[in-house]
């Protein structure tokens, strides 16, 4: 597997599209990763593609079809809404470039599998956020997994709960229509460390609701404003692992406070507490079983890329392009979190399990020692 720092000839370069709010977080990492470079920006609004680029050393402003065809570019970052991630990525696949992008992978499991099979034939690589998974949290608690500390994993829990964002985002409304809810928003996180965790799903069952019709902006010049909600604002499943290993999820909008962890695994031999996987590191905690007091010992970091942050799985790409091995954070894992979503709410509807179709094979672990040779190396 390769290793952002030890197996890279030379810079992958990289045309970002789409240079919104989430660009910024891009774009503090991207220039600190030596096998990495931003060499191109564009927008549908010029202007801000212009006063995003002026911050990147080296990179220009351009339009999206320009930016596919350059020379220059080897990868194209795909930043843009979801609505618009498969429109992009086919643009940059028919132009023979790599594509990473924001989750999730596509709008739909139809546009998602149309851009794998367009990349597959024109031999490019196609990966997909979130990469937080690569952290030290995710990757200690698959440490302790795969050392069989915990047995056999019989079940976890997945657990978000938050009010809803227009109590803090300016311009919510996009979260409440097709494609987005809290499923769709941070699903990908706790679904992908899910898979990364026990593997990939086999079966779902779920429920949904939405306690309001209408929701009003909190926040900003827009303070005050109702838009309507459009999807399931509360969606739990169980989610039923090839492993055999049942997880429960609940993903909501509509919970002002919670005292939920964020993700357990419960085995025959302990119980395991995962840090947010919105985040890429945190502290694990391990309850072996026969602990008369039920104490929780801290677990120290044991893999991952110590103080990671976004842009880590386009480094791994890089190098795993470099070396001719699959990359972690890889379009076939971002299609079945997609097609688990999608399945949950089929069967929320349809009263009835739904079978998951895609088996995608779970990523190689980060070894504890390519996260502290980066870490030694970039100084983070």
């Amino acid at each position: 597997m390769g290793d952002p720092l030890t197996e890279r000839p030379a810079a992958l370069r990289i045309g970002l599209v789409g240079a919104g709010q989430i660009s910024g977080a891009y774009l503090r990492t991207l220039p600190t990763l030596a096998n990495l470079s931003v060499t191109a920006v564009a927008d549908l609004d010029a202007a801000r593609a212009r006063a995003v680029a002026a911050t990147v050393p080296g990179a220009r402003a351009t339009t999206v079809n320009e930016l596919c065809a350059a020379d220059d570019v080897d990868l194209v970052l795909n930043l843009t809404v979801p609505a618009a991630h498969a429109e992009v990525a086919h643009a940059a696949i028919a132009a023979g470039k790599h594509v990473y992008g924001e989750k999730p992978l596509a709008a739909t499991t139809a546009e998602a599998r149309s851009v794998l099979d367009a990349a597959e034939a024109a031999g490019v690589r196609v990966g997909c956020a979130p990469d937080t998974v690569l952290g030290a949290g995710v990757q200690t608690a698959r440490a302790v997994l795969d050392g069989g500390e915990l047995g056999t994993s019989v079940a976890a829990t997945a657990f978000m709960t938050v009010p809803g964002p227009e109590l803090w985002h300016p311009a919510p409304e996009f979260y409440y229509r097709p494609g987005g809810g809290p499923l769709f928003d941070m699903g990908p996180y706790y679904l992908t460390a899910l898979v990364t965790l026990l593997g990939p799903v086999r079966k779902v069952v779920g429920m949904t609701s939405a306690s309001r019709s209408e929701r009003t902006v909190g926040h900003g010049p827009r303070a005050g404003t109702t838009f309507p909600v459009e999807v399931a604002t509360h969606v739990t499943g169980v989610l039923e692992h090839a492993s055999g290993a049942l997880s429960t999820l609940v993903m909501s909008f509509d919970v002002w406070a919670a005292g939920l962890p964020h993700i357990e695994i419960y085995g025959t031999e302990g119980s395991l507490s995962v840090p947010d996987p919105n985040h890429f590191d945190g502290p694990v905690r391990l309850c072996r079983a026969g602990a008369e007091t039920k104490d929780w010992e801290d677990v120290p970091v044991r893999g991952g890329y110590p103080g990671a942050e976004r842009g880590y799985g386009i480094a791994d790409l890089a190098a795993a392009h470099a070396s001719d091995t699959p990359h972690r954070a890889d379009g076939g894992l971002a299609y079945h979190v997609l097609e688990v979503m999608e399945a949950l709410l089929v069967a929320a509807e349809a009263g009835q399990p739904v079978h998951i179709t895609s088996t995608p094979v779970r990523p190689a672990a980060v070894p504890a020692q390519a996260g502290r040779a980066f870490a030694a190396h970039t100084g983070r």
